[in-house]
């Protein structure tokens, strides 16, 4: 072999695109294509002063000295493949990356993260196709041979999880220039993180995983805590991300608490709507079981039970649904394969001794202790006379990578003799006998009790005091739950920075949020919390962590319905592991003041839970909190704290109430609702009264009880007129119109929607006028007024098209389907029913996707089949009204009277027409027998 380039190198790898399946079909013709295209490789590098150092399966890795010579050797090479006189069968086509940077020369190789960027990047490719790093472009833009460009294909994460990359691809007049879209992590859906540190090492364990996901559904990677079981997984799933059209997701389970809170976190994830009366578990396994994807479970072994209960449903009914888990153990369900981590190569005790920087380089933990040494001093480096010291710390570390970053962190202050030397002292105890033999954690222990000694008094009081967030945590709130005593709140970020650079905490930049975030490994959290749980001042700790967030959802409650919305939700859900902390709290403590804290924090968080669709879990917090409602009034020893914990429980029965509602639980919602109506009434919270009115309205709308709807609802309007909460009026005028509506009265409904639409135009609330203008249009066209209804209704659009409300865009479909119907366009009544239901399906709404089910059987009744003509079509009507009429009953919702009366003359209609009661009732039973899901798809033909 020639001698190898060292320095600063340009590398160039191949792979021949599709040789798997063409190795399988043509084993013989490929032997001679494959040698062939290897020596014509081989050829335009060293023709071009390159070094062919390794072959990797169907291509080959190669080095130069120049930049510019190797890319006028991928020029040769891609020239001699295209013109080359292949075989029919075996048509080579190669994919090519070039990087440029340092590289680590061991052994006739090169290694370093150069070279796994440049694999990433000729993996990100076609064959055919040339792919250049940035630092490459710039060293070969202004020299290019004649006829080449170099195109900008733009910036994309590579599957190495660091930087993003920009990219740029060779062109010349004799080769092709158009292919598909890159093979990065932009180009399949994942939510895989960017990582701030590279991957170092682990080309084995890599490989490992791989092929092991290749044999089985369920891989679980279990070692001890910070054996590096996350960024291996992480790097795992990055490499097969093209094997799952459908994503790979990560779900990170180390901030939850509850076991119940698994498949709701994943299915948060994954972005499937929790469904009514289902459970959660099968709600996953339903959105789940068409999809090829892979799903990460980071961080399983304090929820054991719930994730083997969920996995083993998901292997079970999700045929093509792979599942990579990480865990201190494994899950113990059946098909499930068990890899170890193992730690990472370190020299042994005997070369700790005698080490030259040369004889260290071949080992995973020294080159990551290096890696992170020098980002946090530039200029680290590893001499022969540290290089024994160097050995022996990371012999004593048991290569677990969690141990050798918080050791490398300490450069800034140690040279690698003076943190060896303190290693020595603090692990005289654990290295007295076989170390083999002991717990790889307690070696872990004990580096964070030496990391933690070295600290500040104030330093270890802040760590102790911040393991009580669950999550991360901002500076407002470690200032606001962690000062006091002996840390001033003016410490605080001074100590969070100094925490930070010792590696004990981590700060990041989260989209969305304008501070910094701030939150610790797992393991350094578990170690804080038991120093904090032996200190005299967890409770209190844990006191103020719960009134801080009690505080901000209060803060947070009336701006979710403002312009700051989106802010506001973003902020509940960057914390919901907090709050979810604290409610634990709340629910754990048998006091007073904790009731009432679990009482206010629930009924704050009512519209959060709502609209981001966490109603089971919400409705588990509230029916805790309200059953501590007498714990609570025990501490009410006066009368402003009676009043308190009165309007506490209100509104949390309130709370309790929408959610129910939400989730078409009309029996318990309006037990709710009218259990707080009393309560506000007793401690005179008159503004109050008239919004539990009309929830109990609303309520009675879809139970039907239109008469006691109107009532409530009258009574709800007239106490905000009287006091003058015009705010409210629109509302209330809404509700009573519907009522008035729903009971036949249309000219009275118009009457009280252009009231309420006068009072909206004049308040300029565009959700208001929207609301209004949809009731009022589908009145109005109700009365024979198509063009005045299409004009209103058509106005209330384009207002919720600018809102972005899809309930509201949904309901305003479906009224303009039920008018486009009636003027006879069967085609466009049809495409409007289809987008209402799909709307009305995103967000759950059961009772909208009744009304469309309802209104698409009718179109369908009234149009040919193109294929089976009249009577298929007739038929498939029969199977809709069937399905909706099932979703009616197990709602408890009956169609209001004018649409019940509509629907009831086009079944009898279509019944007539179609003329064969045995096909009538068989396809009604079909239709009844679906599940809501199963009638939705059937009506959108998917």
């Amino acid at each position: 072999m020639a001698l190898l380039p060292t320095g600063t190198l340009t590398f160039l790898f191949t792979d021949i695109e599709g040789s798997t399946k063409l190795w399988e079909a043509h084993p013989e013709a490929m032997r001679g294509a494959v040698a062939r295209h290897d020596a014509l490789l081989r050829l335009a590098v060293e023709q071009n002063k390159g070094v062919v150092f390794k072959t990797t399966g169907d291509g080959i890795a190669a080095a130069f000295a120049l930049a510019l010579d190797a890319l006028t050797a991928t020029v040769d090479a891609q020239q001699a493949l295209l013109t080359e006189p292949w075989p029919q069968v075996t048509v080579l086509r190669s994919r090519m990356g070039l990087h440029t940077g340092s590289a680590e020369l061991r052994d006739g190789d090169y290694f370093g993260t150069t070279l796994n960027r440049c694999a990433r990047l000729m993996a990100a490719g076609h064959g055919g196709q040339t792919l250049l790093s940035d630092v490459t472009h710039q060293l070969t833009r202004d020299a290019l041979p004649p006829d080449v460009s170099l195109r900008l294909l733009g910036k994309y994460r590579l599957k190495d999880l660091t930087r993003p990359e920009t990219i740029f691809q060779l062109e010349h007049p004799t080769l092709v220039a158009e292919f598909p879209a890159l093979r990065t992590l932009d180009a399949t859906p994942n939510n895989l993180p960017q990582q701030v540190t590279s991957f170092i090492g682990r080309e084995k364990a890599i490989a490992d995983v791989t092929t092991l996901l290749g044999k089985t559904r369920l891989l679980t990677l279990i070692g001890s805590g910070g054996a590096g079981k996350t960024r291996l997984s992480l790097q795992a799933a990055a490499d097969l991300l093209e094997q799952y059209p459908d994503g790979v997701w990560l779900v990170e389970l180390a901030p939850l608490s509850e076991p119940s809170l698994v498949p709701q976190t994943v299915t948060s994830v994954l972005g499937i709507k929790e469904q009514a009366g289902q459970a959660m578990t099968q709600t996953l396994t339903s959105g789940l079981k068409e999809k090829k994807l892979l799903l990460l479970l980071d961080n399983c072994e304090h929820l054991l039970l719930a994730c083997a209960q969920m996995v083993a449903a998901l292997i079970r009914t999700c045929p093509n649904v792979t599942v990579l888990a990480t865990s201190r153990e494994a899950l113990g369900i059946g098909g499930e394969y068990v890899y170890r981590i193992p730690s990472l190569s370190l020299p042994d005790s005997k070369l700790s001794k005698t080490a030259t920087v040369a004889s260290l380089s071949q080992f995973e933990a020294v080159r990551l202790f290096i890696d992170r040494a020098q980002a946090v001093r530039s200029d680290f480096a590893v001499t022969n006379q540290s290089a024994p010291a160097l050995a022996q710390l990371c012999y004593r570390l048991d290569g677990i990578p969690l141990a050798i970053e918080l050791a490398a962190a300490r450069v800034r202050s140690l040279t690698v003799e003076q943190i060896n030397d303190k290693l020595d002292s603090r692990f005289r105890l654990l290295t007295g006998g076989d170390r083999s033999a002991l717990p790889r954690q307690q070696t872990l222990r004990a580096l964070i009790d030496w990391s933690y000694d070295l600290l500040k008094e104030t330093e270890k009081t802040l760590l102790a005091r911040l393991s009580v967030f669950a999550g991360g945590w901002i500076l407002e709130a470690a200032e606001a739950v962690c000062a006091g005593d002996v840390v001033e709140d003016w410490e605080v970020l001074d100590l969070l920075t100094n925490l930070a650079d010792k590696s004990l905490i981590l700060s990041e930049e989260t989209s969305g949020e304008q501070a910094m975030r701030y939150r610790m490994l797992e393991t350094v959290r578990q170690y804080a919390q038991e120093r904090l749980s032996a200190s005299e001042e967890e409770s209190k700790v844990r006191e103020q962590h719960v009134g801080y967030f009690t505080a901000l959802v209060e803060e947070a409650e009336p701006r979710l319905s403002g312009p700051e919305q989106l802010l506001w939700l973003n902020r509940l859900e960057a914390e919901h592991d907090n709050l979810r902390a604290a409610l634990d709290r709340c629910a754990a403590e048998v006091d007073a003041a904790a009731a009432l804290s679990g009482l206010r924090l629930t009924a704050a968080l009512q519209s959060f839970w709502a609209v981001r669709d966490y109603l089971s879990e919400g409705r588990v917090h509230l029916a805790r909190a309200l059953a501590q409602r007498q714990v609570a009034e025990t501490g009410a020893t006066d009368a402003p704290g009676n009043v308190a914990v009165k309007q506490a429980v209100a509104r949390a029965l309130n709370g309790a109430g929408t959610l129910a509602f939400f989730q078409s639980d009309y029996v318990a919602a309006r037990a709710h609702y009218e259990q707080s109506l009393p309560l506000y009434r007793e401690i005179g919270e008159r503004g109050a009264v008239p919004a539990a009115l009309m929830n109990i309205g609303n309520v009675a709308f879809c139970q039907g009880d239109y008469a006691a709807a109107q009532r409530v609802c009258q009574e709800s309007l007239a106490l905000l007129r009287e006091l003058g909460d015009s705010g409210a009026i629109p509302s209330a005028l809404m509700n009573v119109g519907y009522a008035t509506f729903c009971l036949g009265d249309y000219a009275a409904a118009r009457s009280l929607f252009e009231e309420g639409l006068v009072l909206c135009r004049e308040s300029g609330n565009k959700q208001a006028i929207a609301g209004m203008l949809g009731n009022l249009g589908n009145v109005v066209g109700i009365q024979g007024d198509y063009a005045l209804a299409r004009s209103l209704l058509e106005e209330s659009l384009a207002l919720q098209h600018e809102l972005g409300s899809k309930g509201g865009l949904a309901d305003g479909l479906y009224y303009l389907g039920g008018l486009t119907f009636h003027e006879g366009d069967y085609p466009a009544a049809a495409a409007l029913y289809d987008e209402s239901l799909v709307l009305y399906r995103e967000v759950g709404n059961l009772e909208g996707v009744l009304y469309s089910l309802s209104g698409r059987a009718s179109v369908r009744a009234n149009s040919e089949d193109q294929v089976d003509g009249q009577q298929a079509a007739l038929r498939w009507a029969a199977t809709l009204w069937g399905a909706s009429g099932a979703l009616e009953e197990s709602l408890g919702a009956p169609l209001p009277p004018h649409y019940r009366a509509e629907q009831d003359i086009q079944v009898a209609k279509a019944r007539a027409m179609l003329n064969d009661d045995v096909a009538w009732t068989a396809a009604w039973a079909e239709g009844a027998a679906l599940s809501w899901e199963q009638a939705v798809k059937l009506a959108l033909r998917e």
